[in-house]
């Protein structure tokens, strides 16, 4: 039995809406039922009162649409059953007395709510309410319905929202009726789903290959009408609206190029937020393909089916008059809040902002000259492509294995960069170059933190080159480093070794030191530290989220400094 975050299996239907009713302070529970009001009942004195309901699991289904602007109450049965006729006569009653003028009972066509709903509109008629109903089925799914009809599904959120604007904008109940009448029959529906779900306490409804997705399911796990091989998310849509719209088929909708619709698309419960807008934005370009104006596009979870991953679309046609009431301003939690403006592949971009004018500090030649700083930097990159072998196997341990390969990714970048054009030779503008280039082509994170780290070291250079400025540039660097990164010395990363080589090129601020000998300290420090590193924690860094995080062998960041150091002296 698949695993369920409930309390009890028995109370989850109370529990969820007692949970959305504390977390609303627009909403009350009635005593002794299932049922949730508006908490400003007086508020529908002489206005019609909109009540709805039907199975728990189909949340935010019907409670989160209980507000002004929408439903006045709703009634939830048991997980995927009806509610009982005695819990839909009180809330019929409860708004009878708070003076609504009118009633309207909208039902998801389905035999158990018709049959229970129908009751209570029987019993509260002979009570003397003026109580009438409205059957939704919008479901396109089956090419010949049977007796029972289109089943009701996602499409009712959206004449939810018609019926109470409408209200609360005064209609009569006369007047609702007939235009919801309209609006539901310009309506279709239609799910696809990659996997059942499960009624806390028992097993899935149904099973699905690891290869298919089922058309056409309904949102309690019934079968939908047709099994098929997974397809990508924009062939999975086309074939959702050519199933949709398909003239064969007795419950399409019909379509023509320059109608208007609104499009719902709407999570079935499981399918990730990130695969919702690649079929929103599948959907919204594959209308628009076809000459349909998406006068509103509403996405996220409005009706599920407990945890299916699977979507469904809605399109409903629409002229200005009920965009208008499609856009007039609710107070119900799950109505999404977006502006108003039609859905379009083909939105106008920002321009792209220009970079500003580099500063080019014409420095006098101080420095290396040119042909020594492409010698050096010609032995760091094949230094660090030697290597990438041994980076990549001390990465696998804690990481994803890739140290190597990123570095040696820098030193193939930095290669194609000393071919288009000869190096800086002041110390500042070859970091600060060496910086972009590292940002731009190495990845990773090792190729932020030495963007950070020759970024700040340049700044310490600019206008010197004494060899003070070199282990000012040095501290720098690390300073950086650590501000960004979070790792301090001894947390097993490359930091370990750096602090090691800026502790022994201090030295450089000691006046008459030979700087060659300073070089060649800090070069044995840090290949002395990233040994150490073999036997330290990790305390940042990716291997740090390793359970047991000493790794008996150096870290390859730090190693990879080293190495690099190393090159430069040579």
């Amino acid at each position: 039995v698949p695993k369920k975050l409930v309390t009890t299996v028995s109370g989850c239907a109370d529990d969820a809406v007692a949970g959305l009713v504390a977390c609303n302070p627009g909403l009350r529970l009635l005593q002794g039922h299932r049922v949730v009001l508006r908490d400003d009942l007086s508020a529908i004195r002489g206005r019609v009162a909109l009540l709805s309901g039907g199975g728990s699991g189909h949340e935010p289904a019907h409670a989160g649409y209980v507000g002004k602007g929408m439903l006045t109450g709703v009634v939830a049965g048991a997980v995927f059953a009806s509610p009982s006729v005695g819990s839909v006569l009180a809330a019929i009653r409860a708004v009878a007395q708070a003076g609504a003028a009118g009633i309207l009972l909208i039902v998801k066509n389905y035999t158990g709510d018709r049959l229970n709903f129908g009751m209570a509109l029987e019993r509260a008629r002979a009570e003397g309410a003026d109580v009438r109903m409205v059957v939704v089925g919008d479901d396109c799914a089956f090419a010949t319905p049977g007796k029972a009809g289109r089943r009701g599904i996602c499409g009712t959120v959206l004449i939810h929202k018609v019926a109470g604007a409408l209200a609360e904008a005064g209609a009569s109940l006369d007047e609702i009726v007939e235009k919801v009448t309209v609006a539901a029959k310009a309506m279709g529906t239609l799910g696809l789903s990659l996997s059942p779900c499960s009624i806390p306490g028992s097993k899935p409804s149904f099973q699905l290959a690891e290869d298919e997705m089922e058309l056409g399911l309904g949102i309690h796990g019934e079968a939908g009408v047709r099994r098929m091989k997974v397809l990508p998310a924009d062939k999975a849509v086309e074939t959702m609206l050519e199933h949709m719209t398909d003239p064969s088929n007795a419950s399409h909708l019909s379509l023509t190029p320059g109608c208007s619709v609104v499009l719902v698309v709407n999570n079935l419960g499981g399918l990730s937020c990130l695969e919702l807008g690649i079929v929103a934005g599948a959907a919204v370009h594959c209308l628009e393909s076809r000459g349909i104006r998406i006068a509103r596009a509403l996405v996220g979870s409005f009706m599920t089916a407990l945890e299916m991953a699977g979507v469904s679309l809605t399109l409903m046609l629409v002229d200005e008059e009920l965009v208008g009431l499609i856009d007039a301003k609710t107070t119900a939690m799950a109505w999404p809040n977006i502006p108003a403006g039609p859905a379009t592949t083909r939105r106008e971009e920002v321009p792209a902002p220009t970079e500003g004018p580099r500063k080019l500090q014409d420095e006098p030649g101080t420095g290396p000259g040119t042909a020594r700083v492409e010698r050096v930097l010609e032995r760091v990159c094949s230094t660090l492509l030697d290597i990438q072998d041994k980076l990549n196997e001390l990465d696998r341990g804690a990481g994803d294995g890739d140290c190597g390969h990123t570095h040696a990714r820098a030193a193939q970048a930095i290669r194609e960069w000393m071919r288009s054009r000869p190096p800086p030779a002041a110390p500042a503008q070859l970091l600060s170059a060496l910086a972009d280039v590292l940002l731009e082509q190495m990845g990773g994170s090792s190729g932020v933190l030495y963007g950070l780290f020759l970024t700040a070291a340049a700044r310490s250079l600019r206008g010197r080159s004494d060899s003070p400025a070199w282990a000012d540039a040095m501290d720098a660097g690390i300073e950086a480093m650590q501000r960004y990164g979070g790792a301090a010395p001894g947390d097993r990363t490359m930091l370990d070794s750096l602090c090691a080589a800026a502790q022994a090129l201090h030295a450089l601020r000691s006046p008459g030191v030979d700087p060659l000998q300073v070089l060649a300290a800090a070069v044995q420090s840090a290949e002395a530290a990233a040994e150490a590193t073999r036997h330290m924690e990790a305390g940042a860094g990716r291997a740090s989220y390793i359970r047991s995080s000493r790794l008996e062998q150096p870290d390859p960041g730090a190693v990879a400094v080293a190495a690099v150091l190393g090159a430069v002296l040579e």
